[in-house]
C-alpha cells in the first residue's frame, strides 16, 4: 500500500551476524514496508572477518558503524547498536527500527522499541532463538531473501499440496485466520487475512513454502477459494479468500 511507503525505518545491521549477500534482497524487502532514512552496519572494520560487506556498503550506501572488540568474549556489537538504537528511538521521528541479526541479545531492545508504539521488522537465519522472533512485530528469514536474489528456481521449492494439507499447525493458521477475518458469507480479504497471521506468527513467510505470495500459498493447498473482487472507481482489485468448507453450507 502507498502509505506503507511512507514509514520512516531504521536499518541497524550486526555485521557480526549476518552475511552480506542478504544486503541487496534486505533493502528491497524493507522497501516493502517503508522508507530506510537510516542505514547503519556494525562491526569491527579493521577485520578480515567483513571484508565482503564493504564492497556492498558502498552499492547500498550503508553507514559502517566501527566497533572494537576490546574484551574477547563480549559482543561489542551488540552493545553499540542497542545504544544507537535507543538514542534514534528518542531524537528521531521514526515510525520502526530494522533489526538484522540472528542473536537473541536483541529481544529486549524489539521490546522496548514496540513499547514505544514503534514498529519492529527482524531480519535473520532460522536459526534466530524464537524469543527474538516473538518480539518483533514481523521476522523474516534472511534465507528466503536468497532465494530470491540469487535467482533460484521458485517453483522447484515449492510444497505439494498433500504435503500442504497434512501440516496441520499450518492449515489450522490459515483456516483460523481466514475465519477471524471473513463475512458471513465467509469470504475475507487476503490482506487482512495475512494480517491476522502475521499477528499470530512473526515468522510466517509463504516464500518459506516456496510460493512468492500469500494468495499462490492458499490457492496450492487446493482448500480454498480465490475471487479478485474490483471495488471500482479505479481501484486495483482485492483478492478475497474463502474456505471450501463453506461451499457446502449454501
Amino acid at each position: 500500500m502507498a502509505s506503507e511507503n511512507t514509514n520512516r525505518l531504521a536499518v541497524l545491521i550486526d555485521a557480526d551476524n549476518a552475511q552480506p549477500a542478504i544486503a541487496e534482497g534486505l533493502l528491497a524487502e524493507v522497501a516493502k514496508y517503508g522508507t530506510a532514512h537510516v542505514k547503519r552496519a556494525y562491526g569491527d572494520w579493521t577485520s578480515t572477518n567483513l571484508k565482503g560487506w564493504k564492497d556492498h556498503l558502498l552499492a547500498q550506501s550503508i553507514q559502517p558503524i566501527q566497533q572494537f572488540g576490546y574484551t574477547t568474549g563480549k559482543n561489542a556489537t551488540d552493545s553499540a547498536m542497542i545504544i544507537d538504537a535507543m538514542d534514534l528511538l528518542y531524537t528521531s521521528k521514526l515510525d520502526g527500527f530494522v533489526i538484522v541479526s540472528s542473536d537473541s541479545d536483541f529481544t529486549r531492545l524489539a521490546s522496548r522499541i514496540r513499547e514505544s508504539g514503534l514498529t519492529v521488522y527482524g531480519f535473520g537465519q532460522r536459526k534466530t532463538p524464537k524469543p527474538f522472533v516473538a518480539a518483533c512485530d514481523k521476522f523474516i528469514y534472511t534465507e528466503n531473501l536468497k532465494e530470491v536474489t540469487e535467482d533460484a528456481p521458485v517453483a522447484k521449492t515449492r510444497t505439494a499440496a498433500n504435503q500442504l494439507k497434512g501440516d496441520s499447525k499450518l492449515m489450522n493458521l490459515l483456516r483460523n485466520a481466514v475465519e477471524a477475518a471473513s463475512d458471513d458469507s465467509g469470504w475475507a480479504r487476503l490482506d487482512t487475512v495475512g494480517s491476522i497471521i502475521t499477528k499470530q506468527r512473526p515468522d510466517f513467510d509463504s516464500r518459506s513454502y516456496g510460493f512468492n505470495k500469500l494468495g499462490e500459498l492458499f490457492s496450492a493447498t487446493t482448500l480454498f477459494d480465490l475471487e479478485s473482487r474490483s471495488p471500482g472507481d479505479g481501484k486495483p482489485p482485492v483478492t478475497h479468500v474463502r474456505d471450501i468448507r463453506h461451499r457446502a453450507e449454501k
